[in-house]
């Protein structure tokens, strides 16, 4: 075999190492993207799973919300109910026939208790009554007129025309106030 020739083999030798190798590689590329192409479906899978679970999740925590808002003042609904009946009761007892003096201090009674339980209750469920022995404060109370007093400093409260209430820290209604000049 004279020179050429061998080189000429030689050249076809590394064509086909060549083609082999381009050829090898082109299969591991194939596998690398049969590979790919399952882990993306897989991946689109697992992604809608997800998305569906955090809908129904969604949805149920809405419901929830609303019924929560819903039924927000049971509890306060239930612990109202012995408060009517006591003043149902206070009702049934004047009905009979009974002496005018003794049944006007039943009923007095009556409304006292019932009076005190209905304070309970409100605290109970965080109304308190906004307090009459402090200095004036306009986030609680309302001064309807201010008035001179030597038994009262200047700026205390000389008298309630109406009650205030807040809820926990928060005015529900102010109270209405004379206070001291």
């Amino acid at each position: 075999m004279s020179n050429k020739e061998e080189e000429l083999k030689n050249q076809e030798e590394e064509t086909q190492t060549t083609a082999d190798e381009a050829q090898a590689e082109a299969e591991a590329v194939e596998n690398e993207f049969d590979l790919l192409q399952t882990e993306l479906t897989e991946l689109k899978d697992k992604y809608a799973r997800v998305h569906a679970d955090f809908e129904n999740i969604k949805k149920r925590l809405e419901r929830e919300k609303y019924t929560a808002v819903e039924y927000a003042n049971e509890k306060f609904a239930k612990d109202m109910i012995p408060v009517m009946d006591a003043l149902d009761g206070a009702l049934k007892s004047i009905e009979g026939e009974a002496d005018k003096a003794e049944l006007f201090d039943k009923l007095k009674e009556g409304i006292e208790l019932t009076h005190k339980q209905f304070l309970t209750q409100l605290e109970k469920h965080g109304v308190t009554r906004v307090s009459h022995d402090e200095p004036f404060d306009p986030n609680i109370h309302n001064a309807v007129q201010s008035m001179d007093s030597d038994t009262v400093e200047s700026g205390q409260i000389v008298q309630t025309f109406q009650t205030g209430y807040k809820y926990k820290e928060r005015p529900l209604r102010e109270a209405m106030v004379i206070v001291a000049n």
